[in-house]
């Protein structure tokens, strides 16, 4: 399992490029899960991969009970420090998100913004996808949000860039597609990511190479299958109720949504 770990250590610096409000995000990932249960409304969200746990401190503030995974202890600690600023208590985890035994079962699974694709191996996702069944409620969904894979092919992978500023302090975080190599057996990227800070004048560089697993939706279906436990019930393009997963330019994630058997 590959990790950006000089670029993701550094969550300070993370939360300045990445920080943002969630709210239409976790809007939808509830209309959803509501669309699948008759209305009724989900009471528990795991976060993996969570970072700064934007999504597990938005549900939280909803009174609901959400949990956040992530294997960074840097990454707990910041969140939890924001989860008290803004008075919302959330249950951290540092776990690895192939084994997994929550206390108890929760109605949704979230896995955004690429975070399942430091998984490299069919072996590592079928590991991780049968813990997250192991973990859902019956009927349960987990939500897989990837880039969509028309920006990242065995030919092209196209350059990202995430800037924000806090404070004084500049900060730049750059995927270099141009250095990007996939191999077209295993769909492993092996990527260079750059954090450019700019401190109140003082300048650092911090510099990455990590390995990502390029998904397609077919994989997950087959993936999923597998495990016995999960099917897929739903795709999109977008945080978007009425975005459907396809080339259209508002289609820039590929969001699986898998539900327990």
């Amino acid at each position: 399992m590959a990790e950006f770990n000089e670029v993701y250590r550094r969550a300070v610096y993370y939360d300045i490029a990445f920080g943002r409000d969630v709210t239409r995000e976790i809007d939808f990932v509830i209309d959803v899960y509501r669309q699948h249960h008759d209305g009724d409304m989900p009471t528990s969200l795991l976060d993996l991969a969570c970072g700064p746990a934007y999504h597990a401190r938005n549900f939280a503030s909803r009174g609901l009970h959400a949990v956040g995974l992530d294997l960074r202890e840097e990454m707990l600690a910041f969140a939890d420090d924001l989860a008290h600023q803004e008075n919302v208590r959330v249950e951290w985890l540092s776990a690895d998100m192939r084994d997994l035994n929550l206390s108890q079962p929760i109605d949704i699974a979230i896995n955004v913004f690429d975070g399942i694709d430091c998984l490299l191996t069919n072996e590592d996702l079928l590991a991780h996808l049968n813990t997250i069944g192991d973990n859902l409620t019956d009927g349960g969904l987990y939500f897989i949000d990837v880039t969509n894979p028309r920006f990242t092919s065995f030919t092209y992978y196209e350059p990202f860039c995430y800037t924000g500023e806090r404070d004084g302090v500049f900060v730049e975080i750059r995927w270099h597609g141009d250095h990007t190599k996939i191999d077209p057996v295993t769909h492993v990227a092996t990527t260079r990511v750059e954090m450019l800070v700019n401190n109140h004048g003082q300048q650092e560089t911090f510099s990455d190479m990590a390995q990502e697993r390029i998904l397609t939706a077919q994989e997950i279906v087959l993936l999923a299958q597998m495990t016995g436990k999960l099917q897929p019930v739903g795709w999109y393009g977008a945080y978007d109720i009425n975005q459907p997963f396809d080339h259209s330019p508002k289609a820039n994630r590929m969001i699986a949504v898998l539900q327990k058997i």
